[in-house]
């Protein structure tokens, strides 16, 4: 069965996109597993599904590479562009994926928009990290380098102890610079780390913001490229949460299922 997709990319976090539109089908956990094999299959940080919703402009299902699902922000911008370029949505949108209902606008030079589900919270631990679910769990660690440690180690360290085993948690690293967030995240059900993650910089400048009393918009630098969140900030209580970033198309096809 030859299936056509579609693949984008939003500061290096790469998704697989197939329109449902016009079919309906159902993928199994195996099929999203070899979709996204880079060996074997696409290859791809998710896949995206887009289909017709009767309220909203488009409904997105995201799926992790091993098959789980959860709200993806980088992947939700990227959702965003493809629409527009297939003339689904103007420039202005709404849409429903894995933790409801977002806003998402089409910027200049194809920077993308889409507000996060709000009001946010903070969770300052014992310890001094933090824990933010920004429709994904988050960790955010502060640290004093990010290059000096082996990376993946120390975050699979955290993903997988006994509080977290179980449902898994993304675990980002963060270095505050003097006007910007350097930062870096292992994401669960990739099992490794990614190049960005939007729900993962959404929850960093959120803790960063808590911590350090900021009150609106927080720049954060990923291995892939630069994100802004935009935020209105009560203590540890956020409102109005925007995620602005670069989304590309990068090649379509046809793919043996």
């Amino acid at each position: 069965m030859l299936l056509k997709f579609t693949k984008y990319q939003g500061t290096g976090n790469d998704f697989v996109i197939i329109d449902l539109n016009n079919d309906i089908f159902e993928f199994s956990e195996n099929q999203i597993k070899k979709i996204c094999d880079r060996k074997y299959g696409i290859g791809a940080d998710g896949l995206i599904l887009i289909s017709n919703h009767d309220i909203d402009s488009f409904e997105m299902k995201f799926f992790n590479p091993d098959g789980s699902s959860s709200f993806c922000g980088n992947g939700s911008r990227c959702a965003v562009l493809y629409c527009f370029h297939q003339g689904i949505i103007q420039s202005n949108c709404s849409f429903i994926t894995n933790d409801g209902i977002h806003q998402g606008q089409v910027l200049k030079n194809e920077n993308i928009k889409i507000s996060i589900k709000s009001p946010l919270l903070v969770d300052k631990l014992s310890n001094g990290d933090f824990e933010v679910n920004t429709g994904s769990p988050h960790y955010v660690q502060i640290a004093k380098s990010l290059d000096k440690i082996d990376f993946n180690k120390h975050c699979k360290l955290i993903r997988n102890n006994d509080k977290y085993f179980q449902n898994g948690i993304n675990v980002n690293l963060v270095k505050v610079e003097e006007d910007f967030l350097d930062m870096r995240t292992y994401e669960r059900g990739v099992e490794d780390e990614t190049l960005s993650c939007g729900s993962g910089v959404t929850a960093t400048a959120l803790a960063i913001a808590y911590e350090n009393k900021i009150e609106d918009s927080i720049f954060v630098k990923t291995r892939g490229g630069k994100l802004k969140v935009d935020f209105e900030r009560l203590e540890n209580r956020f409102e109005k949460v925007f995620l602005t970033g670069p989304a590309k198309f990068v090649f379509s096809g046809d793919y043996d299922l």
